[in-house]
């Protein structure tokens, strides 16, 4: 009987790479769990744990040391997140991974308006420049996040003005990352635009949140000016001031609006839409 080939892994503590954890142990496949923190990780059937952190070459190495294809989460978001990557990568690269599928973002580019998503484009360089073959998952952003967008005072802050944004659930970017696992030959070296199946405004976002939990919610656009003296208070460096801005500026740009097929493409089913979502963790 032939082995299968060995999968790994990370952020499985995580919300997208716990899913993804899940789904494979459910399915009976084993699969190697790199984590920071072993007393963290899920106890899975078929799962083995090794510690192992994107800056740690020589620990990244060894417990990626007859992995066939890894599923590679983007790091917490830090100033320094691209030399983490790179780091990893190149374990990878050393341990004789064949295949990466990373989490990237919707139109990750050197000059993308979300600050974060440069990061991504640098990422995505970098692994196309390992040898490994590379499957690119470039999600919008998550349908999760948006009721912590709102304040204790029930508003969203911020410019994105009239923009629209497809946003996409972490149940469907799991969904797609299995399914890319599970047969890597059949999408290497593509790129996925993970959205759901339409573009919401930031009004729009508040008044479906309102509707279904039934308290009031609703979106202030706030200028520039008014965007960075509001999340001053909070005493974060200033690239990460510069990210929750660009947040919405993206949103306002239009470079968040494209609604893509392909979690469909892959997973042969849907994307959900927003009201599901909502429907579905009420």
């Amino acid at each position: 009987m032939t082995a299968q080939p060995v999968i790994a892994v990370t952020g499985s503590t995580g919300a997208v790479g716990g899913r993804v954890a899940r789904d494979l142990a459910a399915r009976g496949i084993p699969q190697r769990l790199l984590v920071r923190d072993a007393s963290r990780a899920p106890e899975l059937e078929g799962a083995e744990v090794h510690v192992a952190g994107y800056s740690d070459a020589d620990a990244a190495v060894a417990a990626l040391t007859g992995v066939e294809t890894l599923f590679m989460v983007s790091a917490s978001e830090s100033a320094d997140r691209v030399d983490h990557h790179r780091t990893f990568v190149d374990a990878a690269a050393r341990a004789g991974v064949h295949s990466i599928v990373y989490t990237s973002f919707l139109g990750a580019a050197p000059d993308a308006v979300f600050t974060l998503g440069r990061d991504h484009a640098v990422t995505e360089d970098v692994i196309r420049a390992s040898g490994m073959s590379w499957t690119f998952l470039r999600d919008n952003f998550y349908m999760d996040m948006m009721e912590l967008f709102a304040g204790d005072d029930g508003v969203i802050r911020g410019p994105a003005g009239d923009g629209r944004c497809s946003l996409v659930s972490r149940s469907d970017v799991a969904a797609t990352a299995v399914a890319v696992l599970l047969d890597p030959a059949a999408h290497a070296d593509r790129t996925y635009d993970l959205t759901g199946p339409e573009a919401l405004s930031m009004e729009e976002v508040a008044q479906k949140i309102s509707a279904v939990r039934g308290h009031p919610v609703r979106y202030v656009d706030e200028t520039l000016d008014e965007a960075y003296a509001s999340r001053a208070v909070y005493g974060a460096p200033p690239w990460q001031v510069e990210a929750w801005v660009t947040t919405y500026t993206a949103i306002a740009s239009g470079d968040m609006a494209v609604i893509s097929g392909d979690v469909e493409a892959v997973t042969g089913r849907p994307a959900q839409s927003f009201d599901e979502f909502l429907g579905a963790v009420a």
